[in-house]
């Protein structure tokens, strides 16, 4: 399938070279403003391990909206567009503004500067940047191979067959031609999202830390009533056979409407130790997260006693 060009998709961007680097330059300013506040200390939320920003790139302020409710992996969709990677969910939204490296790694590589090795100040476990691909996998991972090896000191690495963490963990998903180069690499800057096939075989953590899977394909419950049990028990073989491998899980297309419904999956997928609970709604999971650790400090404290 044919994309559009850099010139098809935004033709005023090619007019004037002086307006896109006005453009540029916006974008870099940007992104250091709405870093100030994790910087400056004026709002320092406690990061939540399991928060999981589902199409990071609609929020208003892409990554900075996450990070200020205190997430720990970030999504963002991107297309392989005359050689530079654009952020979008559809080919009709691209625009040359708007690259992966304005939006995520210049800004998070700012933050790591500014907060000594850490996107959240105090925080030393990496944060997860999801890459999903959405065409062109193979072409389109050489390409960010080549850009992450220019901010090769904050990410987590992969080389002779042993991993160096760092602030940053990429890990790639979507077009499925993207492993192929990737297992072929003696050092790499990202990872491979698997899926439940993967369980088992001989790709590790090293490779694969990430099991991925649609709720749907795997579960009926949606929230309503009790969860099955056979379900119940699928989803804790599922985590727990993920776990032994050291590799962790993460489910798309859960229910996410605010109400009864996904607070009960919500619930289920923490009991069963799933590691990341997608959303799109910031706030609502942010919420959810807090009062659950509340709920659960306060019943550890009731036994303490």
């Amino acid at each position: 399938m044919a994309f559009p060009t850099r010139r098809s998709v935004v033709t005023t961007a090619l007019a004037t070279v002086a307006a896109g680097t006005v453009l540029s330059l916006q974008t870099a300013v940007a992104s250091e403003a709405f870093a100030a506040p994790s910087v400056a200390g004026r709002h320092r939320p406690r990061p939540l391990r399991r928060a999981h920003a589902h199409n990071d790139y609609l929020h208003t302020h892409p990554l900075h909206d996450a990070l200020a409710h205190g997430f720990t992996s970030v999504e963002a969709d991107i297309f392989l567009v005359d050689g530079e990677l654009l952020v979008a969910h559809e080919a009709t939204d691209l625009d040359p503004t708007r690259t992966l490296a304005s939006l995520y790694l210049d800004p998070l590589l700012a933050r790591v500067r500014a907060n000594h090795g850490a996107v959240h100040p105090g925080y030393r476990e990496p944060v997860q940047l999801l890459i999903d691909i959405k065409t062109d996998g193979a072409a389109a991972y050489l390409e960010l191979d080549r850009q992450l090896g220019r901010y090769r000191q904050m990410l987590t690495a992969y080389h002779h067959g042993r991993v160096r963490p760092g602030a940053i963990t990429p890990v790639i998903s979507g077009d499925r031609a993207a492993r192929v180069p990737m297992e072929a690499q003696r050092t790499r800057y990202a990872f491979y999202d698997g899926r439940p096939d993967d369980l088992g075989t001989a790709a590790t953590a090293s490779f694969i830390p990430l099991i991925s899977s649609s709720w749907s394909d795997n579960f009926s419950w949606l929230g309503a009533g009790p969860f099955p049990v056979a379900e119940r028990d699928k989803l804790r073989s599922l985590v727990a056979t993920a776990h032994r491998s050291g590799q962790r899980v993460r489910f798309w297309a859960t229910p996410d409407v605010a109400g009864p419904e996904r607070d009960a999956v919500w619930t289920e997928l923490l009991a069963a130790g799933v590691d990341h609970l997608n959303t799109d709604d910031l706030a609502g999971l942010e919420q959810f997260l807090r009062t659950h650790d509340r709920d659960a400090r306060t019943e550890a404290a009731r036994f303490d006693r």
